[in-house]
């Protein structure tokens, strides 16, 4: 017998069984009542969900028109009222909502009856560079994290084992009880994506045979680089069961070499902090389902006609249980590609093909690590107050543009901050140039490009 395994496999059946159970009933978290109730609904016919989410929608219309200022407003302007959707086709009546509108009018979108200082803040760099504040209370993100779980298992990931995170900046447990709390309830080793070089990819080969996790996740394309280097480095302890791509667009041949040096098909995974999940491959890989259950998803093209399948479309979203701090056809700033038909797996959840407006670069440093331009955004962004967009451009190993859009809240003190930021991680003696700008425009593609490498040795 490999003590080993045995070892893992009952500490999993440890921590999902009776470490877990207790941790959430003492803590009254509704995680795993929750998980649970949506484990089987993925099964039930299209119809029967459509017509749950329909209910929702209609729900989620009529509370805000009474109880939210901000939409009230909006519905009053353009002259409708929840009674006025009918069909489908009418949600279309309903104004776009942009980030640019949340950022003005935060506060107005906080529906009666919640204060703001009772609820859950977030902010987000996001995937196109904008910052953006926005409010949950805990009960609907322990429903996301309940429908993020359900999405994991599909990978043959099982609640209790490890899970190995490419990501930048990770939060790690520092003293004893904090450590003592990850190991019981939520293993997790991580690669940190702002410094990717042989030998923290050695260290994190060496913790992953210590915990052996069996889910690797993290962004697209860190996932990608981290393959390059297990291949080169020749490494062969990282055998994940699962891995999850996120974050950013997965393009077919970073796909192709994760899946060659893993031995395993990646699961792709899309969607936004605002909304949480919004579309999720499963293992037949023939498109990603829809989280239909908990969002209403729109495919618009430019002219405001819904895109027929095959074709692109703007991802408006809708979310059907924020109630605090409602989103109704939020548009994400990607463009995704709606399909026809159901998934050999069985599950009801309609699928997209594809997200083709997400995409980013690798910085390289002088000592050849190389740094995730999602996590430099997200580290910027999120911290440094005055930022409404960015955009990185690395001309070469000495030269760094930063394409600002400044925010309301910007001074003296936020450039000072940003080429701080910069200069430790590049060195003082590369030149950082911040260039203010009144908008950061979209390629001809429709992708964002909020990270750029010109430098040749990153190709």
């Amino acid at each position: 017998m490999n003590w080993d395994n045995f070892y893992f496999m009952n500490m999993a059946f440890f921590r999902r069984n009776i470490i877990e159970p207790l941790y959430y009933a003492l803590n009254k978290r509704p995680l795993i009542s929750y998980w649970k109730e949506i484990e089987p609904t993925q099964y039930l016919p299209e119809r029967i969900l459509r017509k749950y989410q329909w209910g929702r929608l209609k729900s989620i219309l009529d509370f805000v028109y009474v109880n939210n200022k901000f939409y009230r407003q909006r519905f009053d302007e353009n002259g409708i009222c929840p009674g006025d959707i009918q069909t489908p086709e009418d949600i279309a009546l309903i104004p776009i909502l942009t980030k640019n509108q949340i950022k003005e009018h935060t506060k107005e979108m906080i529906s009666e009856g919640y204060r703001i200082g009772d609820l859950m803040k977030f902010k987000t760099g996001g995937s196109t560079g904008k910052s953006l504040e926005f409010y949950l209370i805990e009960e609907c993100c322990e429903l996301r994290n309940s429908c993020a779980r359900r999405h994991d298992r599909w990978t043959g990931w099982e609640v209790g084992e490890p899970i190995a995170a490419v990501w930048g900046n990770p939060v790690l447990p520092v003293d004893l009880k904090s450590k003592l709390r990850a190991w019981l309830l939520d293993p997790k080793i991580y690669l940190d994506t702002m410094s990717i070089s042989d030998s923290s990819v050695m260290q994190f080969a060496k913790s992953w045979k210590r915990v052996n996790p069996t889910l690797l996740y993290g962004h697209a394309h860190s996932i990608y680089i981290l393959a390059e280097y297990v291949r080169r480095l020749e490494i062969d302890v990282i055998k994940p069961r699962g891995i999850i791509s996120t974050s950013m667009m997965l393009m077919p041949h970073e796909r192709q070499i994760i899946e060659d040096v893993f031995s395993i098909k990646v699961f792709d995974r899309y969607g936004c902090e605002e909304v949480s999940l919004i579309a999720v491959e499963c293992e037949q890989h023939q498109g990603m389902h829809l989280n239909i259950e908990h969002l209403y998803i729109e495919f618009v093209k430019e002219d405001g006609t819904y895109a027929n399948p095959g074709e692109p479309g703007k991802i408006i979203v809708t979310d059907l249980m924020n109630y605090a701090m409602p989103f109704l056809r939020y548009q994400v700033e990607d463009i995704g590609v709606p399909m026809h038909g159901l998934c050999a797996c069985g599950r009801g959840l309609p699928l997209m093909k594809e997200v083709v407006g997400r995409t980013a670069d690798f910085l390289i440093k002088k000592d050849g690590a190389r740094v995730a331009g999602i996590s430099l955004i997200e580290n910027t962004l999120t911290k440094i107050p005055g930022i409404r967009q960015m955009q990185i451009v690395q001309e070469s190993l000495n030269r760094i543009i930063l394409n600002v859009v400044r925010g309301p809240e910007h001074t003296v003190a936020t450039d000072q901050a940003l080429e701080q930021y910069f200069h430790d991680l590049f060195g003082r003696d590369t030149l950082i140039d911040l260039v203010p700008t009144a908008e950061i425009k979209p390629e001809p593609s429709g992708k964002y490009r909020f990270s750029i490498c010109r430098v040749d040795q990153l190709s």
